[in-house]
């Protein structure tokens, strides 16, 4: 029966493959077996010490030693234009590794955090080496777009030098540079990633990049600059505020939710997944929470379109996904109708401030939507964009790269990732391509973590162990603590206090009546507590294109109870008006 399920999903199924043991490629396994380094020097001593030969510019920091449980050497400084960065020196036990992590948003602070380092063993007992960096400017707003210098800094400059001034301090501590260094960052520091893998393929073995910001230009023009303009009725109030989210997501997951053969609020793989907004429409007044009006139908079904010209030419990789939906609440669609829309910030910070010289004065009303103007982005695409998909040198480097993207992301297509993902095989050859990359998608997750799915997963320990031991990751076991949200979560006055959530059978048109029947109001309660009962929840992520299907016995919600599908292959290369031979 779910064989067949998936069938009608992804056409003709190839393999099941049966679920490899949890253990493998879990957290510390085939991690060299270092020899621990102590200090040559003082900490107080790297205060002293001239990067600038090292580094290629005017470098000056201090030093200090910060005591604890994780005691080091903190050395912050300055790199030429106005690069700040910071370098955590472990005061005793480096197991020789160095890791250095990326910023989000237009960066502009500095913020050490290694995300999903779950049972990574050099990063959680403190015996690596972090860095990080603010990619040359302070504050998160785009003025200092003006600067030519600060430009490139925030382009591509600044973590590759401070990456060089980390490791110039890690010899002169310890006598030995690192045996490894590794780089991780999420959504800018994704872009940031593969930044390094393409432009400075020496820099590091082991790169993560999560939902990276590859395509920058569009992403900050275009795909925000889209969701603020559709979403933004003709008073200047939002068309879609949070109330009218859970009956869009409520039939998105009633949908397409069972379609892996398994309720669980989360979607498998949402290409598959198809459904009318027409009957979300009220049939007479519009009911906050219940129904939509046409105009909202109109504005919904842009949004899932993506960046479009009058022509309907596609002017991003990829619009968002569908089971997204509560992810956008706070980003492009505000609380209240009158509540600020994020996602216009978002895109006028960077098209007034980064993407052209002379700066530009645009509102989302006068920004052209047009292929001209995204042709017009191409000097900015040259120095901010990742997408590259010649990764050549990072691959003679023996350098190993990890792609992870949540479906539910609300800021970053996830079809950017495997548009990009492609593209490199395309460039590379497929089997090039996998000797030294691996990509996951992570069901029902939103941006960076969060949103209905288990979202934490052992990615350091997988990125390592394939680095040092040679163990390509073939699955993660993704989780997350405390329980999913509630199937029915949202009160509805309207309805009598009956919540509205993801549900099966006949109330998947609960949504397009102004008054479910008690029938359909019982089914949704009854669902609601069969979810309820699965509370915190793991599950396996396989590596790309593979997918998690439920065994049909065990429990959901362990990990054990999955296998492995090899399905028919999707082409994810996107067909959009950016798009390059």
């Amino acid at each position: 029966m779910l064989k067949h399920l998936l069938i009608a999903i992804f056409g003709i199924v190839g393999v099941l493959v049966s679920c490899p043991a949890l253990a493998q490629n879990g957290p510390g396994a085939g991690l060299s077996q270092l020899a621990p380094v102590s200090p040559l020097v003082s900490c107080v001593s790297l205060a002293t010490l001239d990067l600038s030969a090292a580094v290629g510019s005017p470098t000056t920091q201090v030093a200090s030693e910060v005591a604890g449980d994780k005691s080091y050497c903190k050395v912050t400084g300055t790199i030429a234009r106005d690069i700040h960065f910071e370098v955590r020196l472990p005061l005793a036990g480096w197991t020789q590794r160095f890791l250095q992590t990326g910023c989000g948003g237009l960066c502009g602070y500095l913020q050490i955090h290694a995300d999903n380092a779950d049972g990574c063993t050099p990063v959680t007992d403190g015996s690596i080496v972090i860095a990080s960096d603010d990619m040359g400017h302070h504050g998160l707003g785009g003025a200092w777009g003006a600067n030519a210098d600060q430009r490139s800094d925030f382009a591509y400059r600044g973590n590759h030098v401070t990456a060089l001034a980390a490791k110039a301090l890690i010899k002169a501590f310890y006598g030995q540079p690192p045996r490894y260094a590794y780089f991780s960052g999420c959504s800018d520091g994704g872009r940031e990633a593969l930044i390094e893998a393409q432009r400075y393929p020496g820099d590091f073995d082991g790169i993560a990049a999560g939902a990276p910001a590859l395509n920058f230009t569009v992403q900050n023009s275009f795909h925000h600059g889209w969701l603020a303009k559709v979403n933004t009725g003709a008073d200047g109030n939002a068309i879609l505020s949070a109330i009218d989210i859970q009956p869009l997501h409520t039939a998105v997951l009633a949908a397409c939710d069972g379609l892996d053969g398994l309720i669980d609020g989360q979607i498998t793989d949402p290409r598959g997944c198809h459904f009318e907004l027409a009957t979300l429409a009220c049939k007479s007044e519009y009911r906050p929470g219940v129904c939509l009006t046409q105009t909202q139908v109109t504005a919904a079904r842009a949004i899932y379109d993506g960046a479009r010209s009058s022509t309907g030419k596609q002017l991003e990789v990829g619009p968002l996904q569908p089971g997204s939906e509560s992810e956008w609440v706070g980003v492009f669609v505000p609380r209240e109708k009158t509540g600020h829309i994020g996602s216009e910030g978002m895109a006028l910070d960077t098209i007034n401030n980064l993407l052209f010289m002379p700066n530009r004065t645009y509102s989302i009303a006068s920004f052209p939507f047009t292929e001209e103007t995204l042709a017009s982005e191409e000097a900015a695409r040259e120095l901010y964009n990742a997408d590259n998909p010649d990764l050549g040198a990072f691959a003679a480097h023996s350098g190993k790269l990890i792609l992870y993207h949540g479906w539910a992301d609300p800021h970053i297509s996830p079809l950017n990732t495997i548009d990009y993902y492609e593209r490199v095989g395309r460039k590379m050859g497929a089997d090039a391509r996998d000797g030294f990359l691996r990509m996951f998608l992570l069901p029902g997750t939103g941006h960076c973590g969060g949103g209905d799915g288990p979202s934490e997963f052992p990615l350091l320990a997988g990125l390592m162990a394939w680095v040092e031991g040679g163990s390509a990751p073939a699955i993660m076991i993704s989780h997350r603590n405390a329980p999913p949200p509630s199937a029915t979560a949202g009160l509805r006055a309207s309805m009598g206090g009956a919540p509205m959530g993801p549900v099966p059978g006949s109330a998947r048109d609960a949504a397009a009546h102004d008054s479910p029947p008690p029938e359909v109001l019982a089914e949704m309660r009854a669902h609601d507590l069969e979810l309820a009962k699965l509370g915190p929840r793991s599950r396996p992520v396989f590596a790309y294109p593979k997918i998690a299907l439920y065994i049909g016995s065990g429990p959901v919600n362990e990990a054990g109870s999955f296998v492995a599908l090899v399905a028919a292959p999707v082409d994810g290369i996107s067909d959009w008006a950016g798009a390059r031979p």
